[in-house]
């Protein structure tokens, strides 16, 4: 196997790369917000024979009166409609005119969100990060309070959200980019599968540092990079078992799932594949970072 610390210039280097590039998407396009953020009303549709994109926004604008109309085919005959908010009257009428013109259509689903549940869901979202993140620093410093040397317990912590963050931004950036070339849009199934990122990506993390925690107590006078190094050894390959199961799973939910759980399961999967290599090639050679700059302070 190759050693990872030695070579962790290197993924440092890519990790700067990858969330230097992810930012400038985020910043550049930023994410391409659904109606569960800004409020509006999404209509689905399917048809036996699928009608064109532009006849469908031609009826949706001359029923609703909306000229801000996003009208985009999902599967093999299915139309997906978004537009701002509309009463159940225009609903109706709208459903009714693409029946009229288009027999055999049947209305798959109808969401309409009002603007001040969107604000709600994005103060709701922020909090739950901010929660999330407090908990897990407080988690892993009292999970590693006996071991101090040669890095604090509270680094271990601090080590793990950086890592995080690092997931995170990557995964956001992906889909920023996602959304301005193929208008993916972010609703709040984005938000639960970051969420879910966030407990699969520190638990990973944790599974290495518990064993570095482990070696440290049994071999205390050991050097610190071949001890780090060791217990990457020792456990990459549950990290890497742990994973695939979960990635094959979800590859069959985003490949035969439907529409509506498919940014999830895409979400899930950057995530999961990110936050298993940020274990590994980033937290760990992190922890190491952090021992010899304590180790040059001192000296």
């Amino acid at each position: 196997m190759f050693a990872i610390i030695a070579k962790r210039k290197a993924w440092f280097i890519l990790s700067v790369l990858l969330v230097g590039l992810s930012v400038a998407a985020i910043l550049r396009w930023q994410l391409r917000l659904g109606i569960d953020f800004t409020g509006g009303s999404l209509l689905e549709v399917t048809f036996p024979q699928r009608p064109s994109v532009a006849d469908v926004r031609q009826i949706v604008q001359e029923v609703s009166g909306e000229v801000s109309v996003t009208v985009q085919p999902i599967g093999e005959q299915g139309i997906m409609v978004r537009f701002p908010h509309v009463t159940q009257a225009v609903h109706q009428q709208l459903f009714d005119r693409l029946a009229k013109d288009f027999p055999g259509a049947e209305e798959q689903r109808f969401d309409a969100v009002g603007p001040t549940i969107g604000d709600e869901l994005r103060r709701k979202t922020l909090w739950a990060v901010v929660l999330a993140v407090v908990g897990m620093i407080t988690y892993i410093s009292l999970a590693f309070r006996k071991v101090h040397r040669p890095v604090p317990s509270w680094q271990y912590g601090s080590i793990a959200i950086l890592a995080l963050v690092h997931d995170l931004v990557i995964t956001i950036g992906i889909f920023a980019a996602l959304g301005y070339f193929y208008g993916l849009e972010v609703n709040a199934p984005f938000v639960a599968a970051l969420l879910t990122v966030f407990g699969y990506s520190v638990n990973d993390t944790i599974v290495v540092f518990d064993r570095v925690r482990d070696n440290l107590l049994h071999h205390p006078a050991a050097n610190f990079d071949e001890l780090v190094e060791t217990s990457i050894r020792q456990t990459i390959v549950r990290s890497t078992n742990t994973a695939l199961p979960t990635l094959l799973t979800l590859l069959v939910i985003l490949t035969f799932g439907g529409e509506t759980i498919r940014d999830f399961a895409l979400a899930l999967i950057i995530g999961i594949v990110i936050g298993t290599y940020s274990s590994i090639f980033v937290a760990c050679p992190l922890l190491v970072e952090a021992q010899r700059l304590r180790h040059h302070r001192k000296h």
